[in-house]
């Protein structure tokens, strides 16, 4: 396969993801990880590192993503800077400790812990679980150690977080334009820190193929990042015409596809 025709496909997996993602309303990391998994396979990278170098490079293409979604809700003033301060401690540290926890895993732990949760993101969607909203905020202790939570699952998958920090905060007593507004600036730091660290941890790594820096190849980022940001207002609109139900449990089966071929691989 020559480079061009490798960075067609990556631009219409992008295409793809950018879609789904708009049409779904998630981050774009629950599509292109697995959408990266398969694609590498059939690159014939090799499979130690292949669940490794599709979320280090998930997390790159959400650093430029996540960077034009936050700014925009920067400038609707949806950001709760308190909260995201109190928070971002917590993500950094979380996220470093997620990737040097992937680093430590094989290609298929890491393969299967992903299917889980995957798994149980598509039970919470088809039984609207979620936690009750509150009022009253936890001190910057709680803060932070949530942070670390977040920043150290979101890592250690390839997503932005926001799965997870749009229902903390909702439970903080946020409004839902200011989770979900304060939630896509935590997925920067989130996806440039695990990045980075991903870049480093699999530094010189005699497996890595061409056209890679650590767990991160170019190739792919760029393709995705091209096409999946036009292509999400593309999914957008097709999420007006579709009723509420239908996504749901369209997402979900997706899922629930998605986790057991992670599982059962």
């Amino acid at each position: 396969m020559t480079v061009l025709s490798i960075l067609a496909g990556y631009l219409l997996l992008g295409a793809v993801a950018g879609t789904m993602a708009g049409l779904f309303g998630v981050g774009g990391g629950l599509i292109i990880v697995p959408a990266l998994v398969f694609a590498f396979s059939l690159q014939g990278v090799a499979p130690e590192i292949t669940m490794h170098l599709a979320v280090g490079t998930s997390l790159a293409t959400i650093v430029v993503t996540g960077a034009s979604s936050a700014l925009g809700h920067f400038r609707k003033g949806s950001i709760h800077k308190p909260w995201f301060m109190a928070l971002l401690p917590g993500l950094m540290l979380g996220a470093i400790g997620g990737v040097f926890i992937a680093d430590n895993l094989s290609g298929t732990v890491l393969g299967t812990l992903f299917g889980v949760f995957v798994l149980l993101l598509a039970t919470k969607m088809v039984f609207g679980l979620s936690p009750k909203p509150g009022s009253t905020p936890p001190g910057n202790v709680a803060m932070t150690i949530a942070g670390g939570v977040v920043g150290a699952i979101s890592a250690l998958f390839g997503i932005g977080g926001g799965t997870m920090t749009v229902p903390w905060l909702s439970r903080c007593g946020a409004s839902m334009t200011q989770a979900v507004g304060t939630s896509a600036a935590c997925g920067l730091p989130i996806a440039a820190v695990g990045a980075l660290t991903f870049i480093v941890v699999g530094w010189g790594n005699p497996l890595l193929p061409q056209w890679t820096t650590g767990f991160v190849m170019w190739p792919a980022f760029i393709g995705i990042v091209l096409t999946s940001v036009p292509f999400a207002r593309v999914g957008v609109r097709l999420a007006h015409v579709l009723s509420a139900t239908v996504l749901r449990f369209s997402f979900a089966t997706l899922l629930a596809v998605v986790g057991l071929r992670f599982i059962l691989a």
